[in-house]
């Protein structure tokens, strides 16, 4: 029984971090998409990444990300397996 308990605790710790929906594309995300991708982005700080990017270009590396005011190397640091840094498919 008590392994059983155990079992459920750690399924619900980690529940935020399997929620996590894999690679987000640093450069084509919307804010809500990134603010839900990233942990520690919520929508104001997935704003400023899509304001830096539509002012700045896109993003070469995911340590640009740090660039952004609001973001610092702990959260790319992070986030690092999460955040996709590919060009705009053409259109």
């Amino acid at each position: 029984m008590n392994n059983w308990i155990t079992t459920i605790a750690l399924f619900v710790l980690l529940l935020p971090v399997l929620a996590l929906a894999g690679p987000v594309n640093v450069n084509t995300a919307d804010a809500e998409t990134i603010s839900e991708s990233l942990q520690g982005v919520g929508l104001s700080k997935a704003r400023a990444i899509v304001e830096y990017r539509q002012k700045h270009g896109p993003f070469r590396s995911a340590d640009d990300l740090s660039l952004v005011k609001g973001i610092g190397e702990r959260t790319v640091e992070l986030n690092r397996e999460h955040i996709l840094v590919a060009p705009a498919a053409k259109k």
